[in-house]
Parts: structure tokens; C-alpha cells; sequence
């Protein structure tokens, strides 16, 4: 940059005064003097900037095409002087030079935003007089300017700054809102919790749809499971929390719906039938076409994509987007693919309550979701912190299951979450008429979801527990349960079952009841099922097992469960010939698959660090479309399995 210095003075001592280029000249060696001082702060720099920009500004007099931009150089210069020194004149003339530059860039004018954004960075104290600029300079940079993002920071740091000054909330709140990402709507809800604000819920909602905007807009390689996984962090179960304290159980329920198992809920997505649209006109036609095209790319897509490849999914994914966005338009569909409403996720209780247990930083509770009225909130006398030592107890536990000191310490842990959870949970329900006997199904939140809700009891005499009283299971998620609903059954229709069993897997320990299990399950059920498949040791392959899938719709599996923690897209059940994993059973594509019965270990055991995304293999299961999984939380020996 001394160079650069020294090449321009040596320009415009070629440039004498009245050469035509003389005015440009003094400009450029102005710059570079300002740049040089503000790399190594020499206010004599800065000083002989300001002579040459004014000397510039003389040469543009009134009606000079090049005014605007020597009055708003030598400004930005005498502001920075004002700010090394503190001598007012320099402020005071600093603004009126960029007030006379917005003069030359009236209304309809394509820098007029930039003059008002010089202007409104001028005054340090006149933080009104910023604000309203900012605001005007950001209308005239509508979505997809190229400055629109600089101006929302702008305007966002002034608001800041007034806060600080005179303590206005409403100016903190628009300070996030005015950011418009993730990142700024992540810290609305930090700021807002830790000062007890009413703009909490707010600030989650606006968090949360920022949330699904930020998927939507990822590819769906598991290499992404990471980015989702920060992104979301305790946002779903906080939000949850802030509903409750606000007194807004529905609202609850559709933003922890929202921020849980997005992974899931954006790989459904791509698996979307659009038979209502194509049948409704041609337009719809053509659109349900182009989706299904984009759908069947991404989905491929999945755990495939290398860094060659990354321009091109990430174009598919905005080319897909755009299609959904062309899709809302449509009548009826303004809808499609948006967050579901409560009264839409209130259908999972049709057939029995469902119980939201939720864990966070702030509160814990449940939340009893029933058909036909509002849900009904059950206060839980625990702490987050209780609940992760509780399940870091258990899943230690877990892994010892057998010894009688084990049972022992097993039924502390399930008297506690009877005591603390599941009692006061039943009481609820009984108050609510759901009667003794009936089919209830928890769907638990962060660490809750390691812990066996289902097994919960007072283990005392003469006093029933949780499995002599209610019939249980589990959903990740309500909406998970909705669509298991709305796949058409097939239980009038011809039953295909396929038993798989793999005894003597690649390179683990052999199981040596998995032959008599596959005897047991073919005895009983040959009689009565339309047609019995058998697929056993050397059979039994990664690809065979998948093909078979392609032609039954129930199945009992019987192999080592083997989860990831750590990369959980590589949980795997051990085939023949290595694993079967995630991403495997994810990129299938079978027929209307009814049930799967998961004889192996640790099969809804899935990322210790995002519990909530509940990628693991009954879940996978799930989503492939088996509309009823049975699987484990733990370690089973092959005897009792």
C-alpha cells in the first residue's frame, strides 16, 4: 500500500491543475492515504486526506456528475477525525456534507439508499434521526439486494445503541427482528428469557420458522445432520417451556413439534404424494410432476453427495424450493409443506392420549394431547439436570441388566419416574376419563426419550404400576403418528411376512438362537398369514434383506442391533455380508410396509448429543413407512430375545 501511496502522488503530479483528470487524481491519493491510516492509524494520513478530498470537491462544483461522491468521501473522512480527536466541527461538517449529498440523490435516484445510509451513519448521538434513515435507506433494498443485508445490520446496531441509551425494549426486540436469520433470532430468545420478557414466545416462534427456512434450504446428506443439529440445539424443548409459562399449551405443542426431528421431517418431505394436485388441473399437474422429479433427486441425494457435487444438490435444493413456493399459491395449498397446525397434530390422539414429556433448561412438564378438548398440563417436579443423571443412571445400568444388584437399582429408577413423571401423569389422565386399560403413547423430549416411561411403577405391594393401568407406546413425533394413520392399511388385503435372521454375522459374535426364534415365529404364523418368507444366515445379505422388504409388508428381524452415538446415520443391524445401515433402509423404497418387529439390541438408542432428532434404526424403520415399529432401549440376550 506505500507503493500504492507513492504511484499515485507520482500520478498526479502528471495531472497539474486544470487537467481534466486532476479532480480523479486527488481522489485516489485521498483513499489511499485514508487506507493507509486506517492500517496504521498516522493521523497525518488522515489529515492530508481530508486537504486532498477537499481540494477534489473543489474541482466538482454544482452539476458535477462526480459531487455526490467528493462530498460523501471527504464526510466519511471528517467523521473518522472526529472520532480519532473529538473536535465537533468535524462532525458538524461531516453531516452537513452528507445531507447535501442526499439532496443530490432525490427520490427514484439509485443511490439514494446509499446516501441516507452515509447520512444515518454520520451522528453517533442522533440515534432517532439514524433510525428513520436506516428505515428508509432498508426500503429502498427490498429481499435479494445485494446491500439489504448491510442495511438490516445498520439498522439493527442503531436500535441496539438506543437501547443502551434509554432502555426501550421495543428496540431491542426489533434489533432481532431486524437481522431476519437464525443466528440473531437465537439470541432475541437468549436476551428475552434473561430478562423476563414478554417477547419470549415471540422471539421462539420467529426463531422456529427461521429454523425450518434454514433446512429447507440444506441438501439431505447426512453431512448435514451436524449443521441441523447446532441449528436446533434446545430451541424446540425451550420453546415448549415458554409456551407453557405463557399459558399456551396448543402453541406448545406446534413449536416443539416444529424443532424436533427436522432431519426426519425434511427427508418426508421429499417423499410428499401429490395426487390431490394432480388431479385438480393441469397447472397442478405439471407442478406435482416437477416436484416429485426434484423430490427423487434430493432423497438420492442422501449420504451421496461429494464435495464435486454440492453446486449441484444445493441448486436442485433451490430449484425444489422454488416449486413449493409455486405450489403455496395454488388454491387450497397455501399450506403445503408448512409447519402443521395444532388442529392438525391434535388428530394423533384420535385413537388414544398422547403425552408430550419435555424436559428443559426452564420447566419441565407434560402435556396430555386429547381429541376432543384443549391439552391438559401436568407439572413435573424435576429438573433437567435430574432428568440427564437419571438417564445416564439407566443407560449405565443398561448395559449390566442380569445380576440381582441390578434389578435393585433398576427399580429405584422406576419408582422415581413414577413418583416424579408418570403418577402424577396417570392422575391427569384418570381426572381426563381416559379409563384404565386404554392405549396411551408417549412422546418424550431430550434425555427423556432414553428412559422407560412404559415400565414406570411404585414396585409395592397392593399398588398397581404404569403397565397394569395403561397400555403403552411411543412416537417420535405427533406427526409421525398422523401419517402412520393416513397410509392406507392393508390388513383386509393379503399379509406377506418375511421372518429375517442372521445368526452368524461379518465379524461379530455369533447368536445362537436366532434359528429356533425364526422356527417359533414360522410355526405360528405360516397358518395364518397369506404368505411366510424365510430368509436366514447365508441368505440374508445386506441386498436380499432390502429386496425382500420390496414384496412383504411385515417383518420380524432377529440380529445384532448395532448403534452409532456418535454417527448415527452408520447404525446398523449385522447382515451376511456387513451392515445394514441408516442410510440404507432411508433410500428404500418399499410398498406400503404394514409392521416391523425388531428382535436386536439398542434399536431406539440414537445421537447422544441430539436425542431429539431421534435418527436410529425403529426410527428409520418409520420413516421407510412401516406404520407400527416395535424395537428396543437396551441390551437383550439372545436367550430371552
Amino acid at each position: 500500500m506505500a507503493d500504492d501511496v507513492e504511484e499515485r502522488r507520482a500520478a498526479l503530479k502528471r495531472c497539474p491543475p486544470g487537467h481534466s483528470d486532476r479532480s480523479s487524481s486527488l481522489d485516489n491519493l485521498a483513499c489511499s492515504l485514508r487506507d493507509r491510516f486506517m492500517r496504521r492509524g498516522d493521523p497525518s494520513d488522515l489529515d492530508e486526506s481530508i486537504e486532498l478530498y477537499r481540494a477534489a470537491l473543489l474541482l466538482r462544483p454544482p452539476g458535477h456528475s462526480d459531487r455526490s461522491d467528493s462530498l460523501s468521501n471527504l464526510a466519511v473522512s471528517l467523521r473518522d477525525r472526529f472520532m480519532q480527536r473529538g473536535d465537533p466541527s468535524d462532525l458538524d461538517e461531516s453531516i452537513e456534507l452528507h445531507r447535501a449529498a442526499v439532496l443530490l440523490h432525490p427520490p427514484g435516484h439509485s443511490d439514494q439508499s446509499l446516501s441516507l445510509n452515509n447520512l444515518a451513519r454520520g451522528d453517533p448521538y442522533d440515534l432517532d434521526e439514524s433510525i428513520e434513515l436506516h428505515r428508509a435507506a432498508l426500503l429502498l433494498r427490498p429481499p435479494g439486494h445485494s446491500d439489504r443485508s448491510q442495511s438490516l445490520h445498520n439498522l439493527a446496531a442503531s436500535l441496539a445503541g438506543r437501547f443502551t441509551q434509554r432502555g426501550i425494549p421495543s428496540d431491542l426486540d426489533e434489533t432481532f427482528i431486524s437481522r431476519k436469520d437464525l443466528a440473531a433470532a437465537k439470541s432475541w430468545v437468549t436476551t428475552a428469557e434473561e430478562t423476563n420478557r414478554g417477547s419470549a414466545l415471540v422471539a421462539y416462534q420467529t426463531a422456529l420458522k427461521f429454523l425450518d427456512q434454514h433446512v429447507g434450504l440444506l441438501s439431505s446428506s447426512s453431512r448435514h445432520f451436524d449443521v441441523v443439529s447446532m441449528a436446533t440445539a434446545s430451541l424446540a424443548v425451550d420453546a415448549f417451556s415458554c409456551s407453557i409459562r405463557n399459558g399456551a399449551p396448543a402453541t406448545a405443542v406446534e413449536l416443539v413439534e416444529q424443532g424436533r426431528a427436522v432431519f426426519w421431517t425434511q427427508l418426508t418431505r421429499f417423499r410428499t404424494t401429490l395426487d390431490e394436485l394432480s388431479a385438480a388441473h393441469h397447472a397442478g399437474a405439471a407442478l406435482a410432476e416437477e416436484f416429485k422429479q426434484l423430490s427423487f433427486r434430493l432423497r438420492n441425494a442422501f449420504d451421496q453427495s461429494t464435495e464435486d457435487q454440492s453446486p449441484q444438490i444445493r441448486q436442485v435444493t433451490i430449484e425444489w424450493d422454488d416449486v413449493v413456493s409455486r405450489i403455496r399459491m395454488l388454491p387450497d395449498f397455501s399450506r403445503f409443506l408448512l409447519p402443521p397446525l395444532f388442529s392438525d397434530l391434535q388428530k394423533a390422539a384420535e385413537e388414544g392420549p398422547v403425552i408430550i414429556v419435555n424436559a428443559s433448561q426452564y420447566s419441565c412438564d407434560a402435556l396430555i394431547v386429547l381429541s376432543d378438548r384443549d391439552p391438559v398440563h401436568v407439572p413435573i417436579d424435576i429438573t433437567q439436570t435430574e432428568v440427564s443423571d437419571l438417564s445416564k443412571k439407566f443407560q449405565s445400568l443398561s448395559k449390566e441388566f442380569g445380576s440381582f444388584d441390578t434389578q435393585h437399582k433398576l427399580v429405584r429408577i422406576l419408582r422415581k419416574l413414577w413418583h416424579d413423571i408418570v403418577g402424577p401423569v396417570v392422575q391427569a389422565l384418570g381426572a381426563s376419563n381416559v379409563h384404565p386399560g386404554s392405549r396411551i403413547w408417549w412422546c418424550p423430549t431430550t434425555e427423556f426419550t432414553l428412559l422407560p416411561l412404559h415400565a414406570a411403577g411404585p414396585y409395592e405391594k397392593k399398588r398397581d404400576s404404569l403397565p397394569h393401568i395403561y397400555i403403552s407406546s411411543y412416537t417420535p413425533t405427533l406427526a409421525t403418528l398422523v401419517r402412520a394413520r393416513q397410509q392406507v392399511s392393508r390388513d383386509a388385503s393379503p399379509q406377506y411376512f418375511v421372518a429375517i435372521g442372521q445368526g452368524n454375522p461379518d465379524g461379530r459374535k455369533p447368536l445362537q438362537c436366532v434359528a429356533p426364534e425364526l422356527a417359533v415365529v414360522a410355526q405360528r404364523l405360516t397358518p395364518i398369514v397369506s404368505s411366510f418368507t424365510s430368509l436366514e444366515d447365508s441368505d440374508a445379505t445386506v441386498k436380499a434383506a432390502v429386496d425382500v422388504l420390496n414384496h412383504n409388508q411385515w417383518l420380524h428381524l432377529a440380529c445384532h442391533g448395532m448403534p452409532n452415538r456418535k454417527q448415527p446415520f452408520k447404525s446398523s443391524f449385522a447382515m451376511r455380508d456387513g451392515p445394514l445401515m441408516i442410510k440404507d433402509i432411508i433410500r428404500s423404497d418399499w410398498q406400503n410396509p404394514e409392521f416391523a418387529f425388531l428382535s436386536a439390541c439398542h434399536t431406539t438408542v440414537g445421537d447422544e448429543k441430539s436425542p431429539d432428532e431421534s435418527i436410529h434404526l425403529a426410527a428409520a424403520m418409520q420413516f421407510s413407512g412401516f406404520r407400527s415399529v416395535i424395537g428396543s432401549m437396551w441390551s437383550v440376550d439372545d436367550e430371552v430375545a
